[in-house]
């Protein structure tokens, strides 16, 4: 098959491009700024035509929670209009529109994992982004799995595990918030749960899913970097604080734990435990000399 992935330079898209070289099944294009700009119709459209694609999944997105605050009108471009364009152009080729979304969908008040079916409340502008980028494509795809993911990290790009190493290495201690609960993600065991769908879907046959994963688990961001901190080795203290200790522009969910019955049910998918896939992200990191 036929496929463009766009972002190709972000976390999820790298992980896709080292992933890609052993899917012989599959012509896989990347792209990203400045090669393709999604929030032009005209540039998805031609670079679609042109390559034949049969599935597009959409890696790329306005990530910056914080600066979205006052940078909205952008994030709304790329997290919405460029979502509905991309749809559009699925909708036209007749393709399956795989799109990543967030937990950022829903405002973290549940005490128990979210399911795809319940109801969202973004708090900010970037959750508002995602959330309306998602509504354009159930309204526009006839064909299209969204998946929604969390505290995605990878060995490329920056993230939170690659911080946590740099500023473990620098400082005797940091203070982390421990009253912000999800479920940490190794993007390339997103990556490998991209492809077993699209290894798996039926050419022919309309998906309209939405689909939640995230490794498996729980933790708070403060549990994430004791374990950073324990599997590479470094004796930096970690110390807990609440969010009110740390304030940040946008709202953030106090609780985003997903639950994955649904992609695990339906497509077969077995999901790692958090802490063995940062050990695995871990290793990979220390043999690859960066």
């Amino acid at each position: 098959m036929n496929i463009l992935v766009t972002g190709s330079r972000g976390q999820l898209g790298s992980e896709l491009l080292e992933l890609s070289a052993s899917c012989r099944n599959h012509r896989f294009f990347f792209y990203d700024l400045p090669e393709l700009d999604i929030t032009r119709s005209d540039q998805v459209d031609s670079l679609c035509r042109d390559h034949g694609i049969e599935v597009i999944v959409n890696c790329a997105a306005y990530t910056a929670v914080d600066k979205a605050e006052t940078d909205s009108a952008l994030a709304f471009k790329v997290n919405r209009d460029a979502s509905a364009i991309l749809a559009a152009c699925a909708k036209e080729r007749n393709a399956l529109l795989l799109h990543i979304s967030t937990d950022y969908v829903f405002d973290g008040t549940s005490s128990t994992p979210y399911r795809e079916s319940d109801p969202t409340a973004p708090l900010g502008v970037y959750g508002i982004s995602k959330w309306e980028g998602e509504e354009c494509i159930r309204q526009t795809a006839p064909s299209y799995i969204i998946i929604r993911t969390s505290w995605l990290y990878s060995l490329y790009g920056v993230n939170f595990v690659k911080t946590m190493l740099r500023i473990g290495a620098e400082r005797p201690e940091l203070h982390v918030v421990a009253d912000q609960i999800g479920t940490p993600t190794w993007a390339a065991d997103l990556a490998a749960a991209i492809v077993l769908i699209i290894d798996r879907h039926e050419r022919g046959f309309s998906y309209g899913a939405t689909l939640h994963y995230s490794n498996e688990g729980v933790a708070s961001w403060y549990d994430f970097a004791r374990a950073v901190m324990d599997l590479a080795g470094i004796s930096c203290k970690v110390l807990p604080i609440e969010s009110a200790s740390y304030p940040q522009i946008a709202p953030r969910p106090h609780y985003s734990v997903m639950n994955k019955s649904a992609i695990k049910k339906e497509w077969g998918i077995e999901i790692p435990y958090w802490r063995d896939s940062l050990a695995a992200m871990l290793q990979r990191l220390a043999e690859s000399g960066v």
